[in-house]
């Protein structure tokens, strides 16, 4: 690294400030909503919808950073979604009505959602073709990183300070981050300036469509999914709009967003697994907390340091992985890193509700040294052909789809937790009979100690027969988080064939820069 200038790093750490934010501020939200309710005046189902509304903001920004980028200038629209993200941080935290907190969420997230694709643009064209896996685990630290910091962060300020905090401590933060942007970071002089005619067609399917893709996503289970006509029709909608703007993107001369970029085999490869590998790695961030909480009786804020060892493997892992892509083949790399985590995912699929931070810890550590494997490399390969003056677009695409993976991952898991803990308890419930001896044993023992107690008989009865619907639902629950936990191993299973698709590089670098075959 002894080629680096310094000035490299500084243009890392810049931009790696806003793309942080941008993406804790989707996590660290979530444990203040409870708190919010009561602020509000508003049930759970309501205030989702500030963590939604971020979301969909968000995901049209993020998409239309290079189209952005080409109208104004990268660095511009770096700090004007800057400037956009902490003027919604300061609002939100001012916020005294639902609907304002709506209106300054949305504006938070138009600011965040453009921050994580420009970051990962400048920092891969700042760095040389040798140094991409550096860049890229550097890209990494912040990116990753963030969703596990969140819940830590946003809890603690919450229980000691009220949830405005979450909203006011991004405030110091994003004019330090804007402050180096503004000193260190440049547009280089082959990046396409000036759009001769804006496309208003793609703005607004693009709008339509991303928007009801997340309603879809998030609120869906909510809703019973299809049973509800409403998300029916959410559904046909967003199909429409998203087929309608893809054939339309590729008619016309200056597409707000580029979807011609995809003829790039390797680029197709990289999203799709991405797409994939968001599934299981959301599904992850959002089944931990949740498991902790409702199971093990944490509050919010140990429930978030649970992820929080992962976060620190991840540290540790992504220069190291940095260094190995080049000098090893990235399928190699990516299918150890899937083997690793799913080594992780099959431990945690067999935890029981007697389960620790003893019995969590290992497992998550042991995750947090596979997934960089995975992440740095696959978002390396996905960028390393693609023409210089499409870096922006291309990045946007590749997180739309990560984030719309992790959408598709919170959407199955809800799902498949609610439905398969109501399968595993009319299991369970079945075998809730004077004819198993178990049972009958431990229904006499827990009435005995109730009547002993000074309880009426028929009390203890009712108690008792109360407590072991408690147990058998709490049995049930623990049975289902095992089985997402199973599944998201499956998910990680089937990204094996999609990674050997990637078009295949040489086990030998030249000068440190993969040579395809």
């Amino acid at each position: 690294m002894d080629d680096l200038k310094p000035n490299k790093w500084m243009v890392g750490v810049s931009v790696m400030i806003g793309a942080f934010m941008g993406v804790m501020d989707v996590s660290v939200v979530n444990v203040a909503l409870p708190h919010m309710m009561g602020s509000f005046g508003q049930n759970l189902s309501a205030i989702t919808w500030v963590a939604t509304a971020y979301s969909i903001a968000a995901v049209i920004m993020l998409t239309m950073a290079g189209w952005w980028s080409t109208l104004v200038g990268r660095k511009n629209f770096y700090l004007f979604s800057f400037v956009i993200f902490t003027v919604g941080s300061i609002l939100a935290g001012m916020s005294h009505t639902f609907a304002q907190m709506i209106i300054c969420r949305i504006l938070q997230g138009m600011g965040g959602g453009s921050l994580v694709p420009l970051a990962q643009a400048i920092i891969r064209e700042t760095f040389s073709k040798k140094e991409q896996g550096m860049a890229m685990a550097l890209f990494s630290m912040g990116v990753v990183v963030a969703p596990a910091v969140g819940p830590v962060l946003g809890g603690w300020l919450t229980d000691h300070y009220g949830w405005a905090w979450i909203f006011y401590i991004n405030i110091p933060i994003s004019l330090v981050g804007m402050l180096m942007v503004a000193s260190f970071v440049h547009d280089p002089p082959y990046l396409r300036r000036g759009i001769k005619k804006i496309d208003i067609v793609g703005i607004i399917l693009l709008t339509v469509g991303l928007t009801g893709l997340q309603v879809f996503l998030e609120r869906g289970q909510q809703e019973n999914w299809f049973d509800s006509p409403w998300i029916l029709w959410t559904a046909v909608f967003t199909v429409i709009s998203l087929v309608s703007l893809v054939l339309w993107e590729l008619s016309v001369a200056e597409p707000v967003v580029n979807f011609r970029i995809f003829k790039n085999m390797q680029f197709r490869m990289g999203v799709l697994v991405v797409l994939v590998f968001g599934v299981a790695l959301y599904g992850t961030t959002f089944i931990l907390p949740q498991f902790t909480q409702r199971l093990l009786n944490y509050p919010a804020y140990q429930a978030g340091l649970v992820l929080m060892p992962r976060a620190v493997a991840l540290m540790f892992v992504l220069p190291i992985v940095g260094k190995l892509y080049n000098y090893v083949d990235p399928r190699q790399l990516m299918i150890y890193g899937i083997a690793v985590v799913c080594v992780s995912y099959f431990q945690l699929a067999h935890l029981a509700t007697s389960a620790g931070y003893g019995n969590i810890v290992p497992i998550l550590l042991l995750m947090g040294t596979g997934m960089p494997f995975i992440f740095v490399t696959l978002s390396t390969v996905s960028l390393s052909t693609l023409e210089k003056e499409n870096t922006t677009s291309a990045t946007g695409l590749f997180n739309l789809f990560q984030q719309v993976g992790g959408n598709i991952g919170y959407a199955i898991v809800a799902t498949l937790l609610e439905r398969n803990s109501q399968i595993h308890h009319a299991y369970l419930a079945e075998h809730i009979s004077r004819f198993n001896y178990n049972f009958v044993n431990l229904f006499h023992q827990m009435v005995g100690g109730m009547y002993r107690h000074g309880m009426a008989l028929g009390r203890a009865r009712e108690a008792a027969m109360a407590m072991v619907n408690g147990l058998v639902s709490q049995q049930s629950e623990m049975m289902a988080y095992n089985d997402i936990s199973m599944f998201l191993m499956i998910i990680f299973l089937f990204c094996v064939p999609l990674v050997l698709m990637i078009p295949v590089y040489k086990g030998q670098f030249d000068s440190g820069v993969a040579v395809e075959m």
